[in-house]
């Protein structure tokens, strides 16, 4: 029903209006699913349920945060959004983004070149128009499986985080090696093969774990155990690395 809804909508509603206007939607149909069983950490809402996706996901009415949202906001929230930081964010959802410019005393910076996200920048991965140590905290969310050249959007990404700072990256993961083929071009094959129609490749944990140690990271994985999923919709072993610069960028 959801799904139905949604895609009516985009329809036959311009995509700027739908996104200025989206609380006011989603807090009148979120009505309907208030309660007390579950709880959205990004929006405070307690519901009845969530709205189950068709790839599995939950959703939550009230903000449209996924299941990876929650997550992921749950990390920012232990200690990493700290007074005075300098925060950039890869394509962020619109829930995330909108939480993170109610966050006094950071400076927060989106950045999408699609068109298709809230941002502040249209910044290139593969060559971010930024000086070197430039940021304190990085958000890397779905993003680099997307990008052909991936290992010099690592590198980019080594360049402009701060000594000290924090990447925090999350793609789909698959058992095994690093699956990707040059010559898979069209949207069509690119779906069967990588589970995307613009995805170009999909990572094993321990795959991307190795590229990022070469671009100069040293990494931490985390995958997050059971607990706590069905209360608050977070993803079931959940896997997201965990990045900190061995040392400055090289001038």
């Amino acid at each position: 029903m959801y799904a139905a809804i949604k895609r009516r909508l985009t329809k036959v509603i311009p995509r700027k209006f739908l996104f200025r206007y989206e609380s006011f939607f989603r807090t009148a149909y979120a009505l309907w699913y208030r309660g007390s069983k579950y709880y959205c950490n990004i929006c405070n809402t307690g519901l009845r349920t969530f709205i189950p996706l068709e790839n599995g996901d939950q959703l939550c009415p009230q903000c449209g945060s996924l299941a990876r949202n929650r997550r992921l906001w749950q990390l920012l929230q232990a200690g990493l959004l700290r007074p005075g930081i300098t925060v950039l964010d890869f394509s962020p959802s619109r829930c995330l983004y909108r939480a993170m410019k109610r966050q006094k005393g950071i400076l927060y910076i989106s950045t999408d070149i699609s068109g298709d996200f809230l941002a502040d920048r249209q910044y290139d991965i593969t060559a971010i128009d930024a000086p070197d140590h430039s940021f304190d905290l990085i958000i890397c969310y779905h993003i680099l499986e997307h990008i052909e050249a991936d290992q010099q959007a690592m590198a980019e990404l080594y360049r402009i985080l701060r000594p000290g700072g924090t990447c925090l990256v999350q793609t789909p993961f698959k058992p095994g090696a690093i699956y990707e083929d040059k010559t898979i071009t069209k949207a069509a094959d690119r779906l069967v093969h990588f589970g995307q129609e613009d995805h170009v490749r999909i990572y094993s944990v321990s795959g991307l774990r190795a590229r990022l140690e070469t671009a100069g990271f040293e990494v931490s994985v985390k995958t997050f155990a059971d607990q706590m999923t069905v209360k608050n919709g977070f993803p079931t072993g959940d896997t997201v690395l965990w990045l900190n610069p061995l040392k400055g960028p090289e001038k």
